[in-house]
């Protein structure tokens, strides 16, 4: 575990360090098992209070990133293949494709939200078959709008969908965003939908609120975006060469109190859209340029209350910003975007919120440190499971996807000293479905949803789904 005290330690030695103790200032993990060979991961992986319930390969489509459970089924968005897949759950020990919708050749719809009988999905360009990287760092050190180096016919926006027969996808709304498309969104319900999109001009993902009251006819309502992004306009980056500035998606919560006040009081997940006597607050994850806080009450005019960023010294990637029920408190994860830790550890942080004009990290997430995960692929943070309305909720319990080491489960009712409580290692998957070269045979959990029961749906980029129970 981390304290703060170890963290502003950890700090100092960063900026104290030469050159060549980089890494080792970081703190790049030193693993058990470094030096001595492991045993292999079996089938069902390695599990400390979760136990393996079954696996899908998702109908031969095992690209898996988001997924979402409604009605006793669940919706998996692809990461290169071009749709969604519909899986009836009902038995989580033998979870079955029924369905299958895609937007079109060159289309990615990785990220998708679903409440009550609609889905809301990403639409945009698969980027991976449109650009000429050759690894997988690349596409995480250079503007979206750069990436592209062959450009091919793909739609941009945002679909919805009818799912009121839960095995069916019936597009039913299309609001097109000329770009490259939207990177995911956040809608629990409610009147509006906060969207990470890509807009002719702009370098890459940008804030976009849509509103959804009249559902066949959603409607921009405002943009907002870091300074240096709109390229269109003349203006000029604001980082240097190799760090990208992007909104990779922004959750929403609910703060009581009067008109015209903003008190430290504590936090209550919102339903996207404002009640009286209430603020609605945004948590921006924005890859290399950090964290932002907003006062979304008015959606047609996002005011910014805090801008915090702890890249440099720590190597950024900030990817999913979880505001907390009740303790005022935002769980951050950055996620972890180069193979074979090249760029030391990324971390998941603990922000007190009590000041909302002034975030303070308080603690790290304990970073896994049971096998040697540096060796091959990539290890560190990759998303965490956000509490949405319908799952399970815990101000005290994080699940976390880790990339190669799985899935981690942490107490935080200490927030000043986590712990991990329960983990799940998938093992290596039999073949890459990642088209780019020089990408390693590795596993990469990619989401977790968590029901109410404590069943885990884990998703892997390029090996399928596997559903686990979480023994407590």
């Amino acid at each position: 575990m981390i304290t703060r005290r170890q963290h502003l330690t950890g700090l100092f030695a960063l900026a104290a360090a030469p050159f060549g103790s980089l890494a080792l200032a970081q703190g790049k993990p030193v693993q058990s098992g470094e030096g001595r060979a492991e045993r292999a991961v079996p089938p069902t992986g390695i599990g400390h209070r979760i136990r393996h319930l079954s696996y899908s390969d998702i109908g031969g489509r095992p690209d898996s990133v988001q997924v979402m459970l409604n009605r006793r089924h669940l919706y998996v968005g692809h990461m290169f293949s071009n749709g969604v897949t519909i899986l009836d759950a009902s038995d989580p020990r033998r979870v079955r494709p029924v369905g299958y919708f895609t937007a079109g050749d060159q289309t990615r719809t990785h990220h998708l939200q679903v409440a009550g009988d609609l889905l809301l999905l990403a639409n945009g360009a698969n980027v991976v078959a449109m650009q000429s990287y050759d690894n997988l760092r690349s596409y995480f050190e250079n503007a979206l709008a750069d990436s592209i180096t062959n450009r091919k016919k793909f739609r941009s926006g945002l679909s919805i969908h009818d799912i009121s027969r839960p095995a069916e996808m019936r597009e039913i709304a299309f609001l097109e965003m000329p770009g490259l498309g939207v990177n995911r969104l956040w809608w629990p319900g409610g009147r509006y939908a906060y969207v990470s999109a890509h807009f002719d001009g702009f370098t890459d993902h940008v804030l976009c609120v849509v509103d959804l009251q009249q559902i066949t006819k959603p409607e921009i309502v405002s943009r907002w975006w870091l300074p240096g992004m709109n390229r269109g306009a003349g203006e000029t980056p604001t980082l240097g060469p190799g760090r990208r500035v992007a909104l990779h998606h922004m959750l929403t919560t609910e703060v009581p109190g009067p008109a015209g006040s903003l008190p430290p009081n504590r936090l209550r997940q919102g339903s996207g859209g404002q009640e009286g006597g209430s603020h609605v607050l945004g948590f921006g994850a924005w890859r290399d340029g950090g964290l932002t806080i907003h006062d979304l009450t008015d959606a047609s005019t996002p005011r910014l209350l805090s801008h915090t960023n702890w890249s440099p010294p720590f190597p950024g990637g900030t990817h999913t910003a979880l505001p907390l029920h009740g303790r005022n408190l935002v769980v951050v994860a950055d996620e972890a975007n180069a193979e074979k830790c090249a760029k030391g550890t990324f971390h998941t942080w603990i922000v007190d919120m009590r000041v909302v004009e002034t975030p303070v990290t308080i603690a790290t997430l304990p970073t896994p440190r049971d096998r040697d995960y540096c060796a091959t692929g990539t290890f560190g943070p990759h998303n965490l499971h956000e509490n949405r309305p319908g799952s399970f909720r815990s101000e005290d319990t994080i699940f976390a996807t880790y990339n190669n080491a799985g899935v981690r489960v942490f107490d935080i009712r200490d927030a000043f000293a986590p712990r991990e409580i329960a983990y799940w290692v998938p093992p290596t998957p039999k073949r890459l479905i990642d088209p780019r070269p020089n990408v390693a045979l590795a596993a990469k959990s990619a989401d977790v949803y968590v029901s109410t029961d404590g069943l885990m749906y884990v998703t892997d980029w390029n090996a399928g789904l596997n559903v686990l129970e979480y023994l407590g």
